[in-house]
């Protein structure tokens, strides 16, 4: 998936913290909301693709002081510290071998097939090389992981279920 440059900058400033907390970073945003600047970090546990509020909040103090002193960021922000949550985000092409046979929604910055779309909604069904696949009502659609916008997965009975027991 694709990053700003101010996005990748703030994951390497906090992707050493968050390790020696035992957690990764699945992703960082830069949003803006009528005129201010939100920074969204989503973190997780790798063993457990969760985020606990102990472990959230330790991460948000480690980040706020690193980034006061990196300072990346040009005037004032809000820092929001978070797990992915169940219908995460998928932002690694390793994610979509993790999350294959549960439903997802992908978006393609170009079109993909002959049928010239965009946007899938289907399962998962691994990788081929460097492309996602996913089986969608219309067939099986193979689309090139650097061309992807947005992928996440669709909250339903089955995540739910399997998050509940761990997706591992």
């Amino acid at each position: 998936m694709r990053s700003t440059p101010l996005e990748n900058r703030i994951a390497e400033i906090a992707r050493p913290a968050a390790a020696d907390m035992g957690l990764e970073i699945v992703s960082v945003k830069i949003l803006g909301e009528g005129g201010g600047t939100n920074v969204q970090v989503l973190a997780e546990n790798p063993t457990t693709k969760n985020l606990g509020v102990e472990d959230c909040t330790k991460l948000s103090k480690a980040l706020s002081a690193l980034l006061d002193v990196e300072d990346p960021i040009n005037g004032a922000y809000r820092l929001e510290v978070s797990s992915p949550g169940i219908d995460r985000p998928l932002v690694k092409i390793e994610d979509f071998e993790t999350y294959k046979g549960f439903e997802a929604k992908l978006e393609s910055d170009m079109p993909v097939d002959v049928t010239g779309q965009k946007r899938f909604k289907g399962v998962l069904r691994g990788v081929n090389g460097q492309s996602v696949v996913i089986e969608t009502e219309q067939g099986t659609a193979e689309i090139p992981f650097t061309a992807l916008n947005k992928a996440k997965l669709v909250l339903n009975d089955k995540l739910l279920k399997q998050t509940s027991k761990g997706i591992n």
